[in-house]
């Protein structure tokens, strides 16, 4: 039986000059210059996403925003409007309550948000949960596999949301490179995923998870998105099991937690109790009816 293997794949966004004005197509372009019908859920993303944080949510399949290396196919619209509505609930609204307002989201977060309906297999026994670009956009795979379940949500599509956000905080005010050096010749670039047995033994090697012995900037966003997204009880218990290992985890998220709170006054504490208090009730939410 083959083993997939899910892991995050940040691609290089190349910016291209165009022109300021528009120009009509010329008539004899195999391009088209085709538009769309509004729909309720359009018009609802009007409403939810684009007014209050500026971030356009794609989930029809556009040729120009996928990826040709893999065979994909589009996210139906009825998980579509969940995932809509998940991620406004599990992400961005838990920095809204810590922040104070909306301006968070809307000045840092990805201004485009792509769904894929399929997983992105590779040949080499890996598939791609998220990929993010420039800090641009952010595309999320395997949507028409989504289950109601905190854990499933969360080890498919949110951890990796966290993950991929964590990135562009860093990226916009960076973190101490006093990080670097408490695993630094421990990392083992690409071949994580056949350096550890499991995320228990990385642990027991000072990694959060397996993926997050590939480099020093995934081990920071590693730490930050499995924080958030698991209890105060799962935390405690990987420490305890990770042996030997649990100084340096504790090390290391002690300047992710110190990071968060002077860069960006976040408390990770108080942003991990609020998702979990979300998470909680993500079986009685409304995740069909756009209201």
């Amino acid at each position: 039986m083959k083993k997939y293997i899910k892991y995050l794949a940040i691609a290089a966004l190349a910016v291209l000059a165009a022109s300021c004005q528009e120009k009509p197509l010329d008539p004899d372009s195999q391009i088209l210059d085709s538009k769309v019908n509004q729909n309720e859920f359009d018009q609802w993303l009007v409403t939810n996403y684009i007014e209050p944080y500026n971030i356009m949510f794609k989930y029809r399949m556009e040729k120009n925003e996928s990826d040709f290396n893999y065979w994909l196919v589009p996210a139906t619209y009825e998980n579509s409007i969940k995932m809509a509505k998940l991620m406004k609930f599990l992400c961005f609204e838990p920095y809204d309550d810590i922040t104070g307002s909306k301006e968070f989201i809307k000045s840092y977060y990805p201004k485009m948000i792509h769904l894929v309906g399929s997983g992105a297999y590779r040949n080499n026994g890996t598939f791609v949960l998220g990929t993010a670009e420039g800090g641009l956009k952010i595309t999320m795979y395997f949507v028409n596999e989504m289950r109601i379940d905190p854990d499933y949500l969360n080890e498919y599509y949110f951890k990796t949301m966290h993950h991929e956000f964590a990135h562009i905080l860093n990226q916009t005010k960076p973190y101490s490179t006093d990080f670097n050096a408490i695993s630094g010749p421990d990392y083992v670039t690409d071949t994580w995923s056949d350096a550890w047995e499991n995320d228990a033994e990385a642990q027991q090697n000072g990694f959060i998870s397996a993926y997050a012995s590939s480099e020093a900037g995934e081990d920071f966003v590693e730490l930050l998105s499995i924080y958030v997204t698991n209890t105060p009880e799962y935390w405690a218990n990987v420490i305890k099991n990770a042996g030997a290992g649990a100084d340096k985890i504790n090390a290391k998220f002690e300047i992710v937690y110190n990071y968060m709170l002077t860069s960006w006054n976040i408390d990770l504490n108080e942003l991990r109790d609020n998702i979990q208090a979300r998470q909680a009730q993500i079986t009685t939410l409304d995740l069909e009816t756009l209201n």
